[in-house]
């Protein structure tokens, strides 16, 4: 049995840090320090943060008053800015820079006076937070045939933004039906999917070549884990998604298999690390790495971590 462990897998820039920003405020203000919602889509991140003192909320009713309380990668609406300017808490926005953009765009389009489409994942947290800058009419659709479907109430001042974390080919019949169905829509290209989500997925369809079986290590509410998968099985792969080693199953596994492994963008590398050791109890006698340039990029961390001392 041979595994490839793709390359890049695991976490982006986003999500480092996010990690960093609840690490760093612990560090500075001690707890409790609130989150709201889940930091990022990950059990065994919210079980370390958990250790180290977070406490993870529904609902900003659940922090007490002036405490520091930070908003998860993924964003809000700005009716939870106001709500938490008004219950005087003290925020640190993770929200990943790249969705801030989403949500900048898409607030701009509104206030020009387009309908907004969002093409995402309804009920998704970020899809939810975008919708929350956002004016005016907003339509949320994930599919093409959702397109002739829908009613919009000014064919000629409509706009659309993307959630950061879809299926590149995907969003790109979307994008296509959006344009066939109304010529003149406004919107970025292909712009606003994650640069994290595009390379994985990339590395996912090179390392389709050479392997039989996919494994994706990731939450099974994680939007981009659970495009990669989908990404394997439009290779013809067979293809699953699996949470940490306990969820692997040895009949999948036989001594000509050859296994590729990633990780969505919010699993950690020990959590892949975990999942190879198992495979190697099945039989594994090589294990390697394909070729792919590292990723480089990083996110700065609010400045108020840099500046305030608690």
């Amino acid at each position: 049995m041979q595994v490839i462990l793709a390359q890049p897998r695991g976490f982006c820039a986003g999500v480092v840090r996010a990690i960093k920003i609840v690490e760093r405020a612990l560090e500075i203000y001690g707890t409790p320090v609130y989150v709201l919602h889940e930091i990022v889509h990950n059990r065994q991140v919210i079980e370390y943060l958990k250790q180290s003192g977070t406490l993870f909320i529904k609902a900003l009713s659940e922090a007490s008053t002036d405490a520091v309380t930070i908003f998860s990668a993924h964003g809000v609406s700005t009716a939870v800015i106001k709500e938490a300017e008004k219950r005087k808490l003290r925020v640190i926005d993770a929200t990943c820079p790249l969705v801030t953009k989403v949500h900048l765009q898409a607030q701009q389009f509104s206030r020009e006076g387009f309908e907004v489409i969002i093409v995402g994942h309804p009920g998704h947290p970020e899809v939810e937070g975008t919708r929350g800058w956002v004016e005016g009419p907003v339509y949320v659709l994930s599919r093409k045939d959702e397109v002739k479907r829908l009613k919009v109430r000014n064919p000629n001042r409509l706009a659309y933004v993307t959630q950061t974390t879809l299926s590149f080919d995907d969003t790109r019949e979307v994008i296509t039906a959006l344009k066939r169905q109304w010529y003149n829509i406004q919107g970025p290209e292909l712009s606003n999917i994650c640069y994290a989500t595009q390379s994985r997925q990339n590395a996912v369809r090179q390392l389709a070549k050479d392997i039989d079986l996919l494994l994706v290590v990731g939450a099974r509410n994680s939007s981009n884990s659970n495009r990669l998968r989908e990404v394997g099985e439009q290779s013809d792969l067979t293809a699953y998604l699996i949470e940490d080693m306990d969820d692997l199953n040895s009949a999948w596994f036989s001594e000509k298999t050859r296994v590729g492994l990633t990780a969505g963008t919010s699993a950690p590398e020990s959590m892949v690390q975990k999942v190879l050791e198992r495979i190697c109890t099945y039989g594994a006698s090589t294990v390697s790495e394909m070729e792919g340039k590292p990723e480089t990029i990083h996110f700065r961390l609010p400045d108020s971590l840099e500046s305030l001392r608690g």
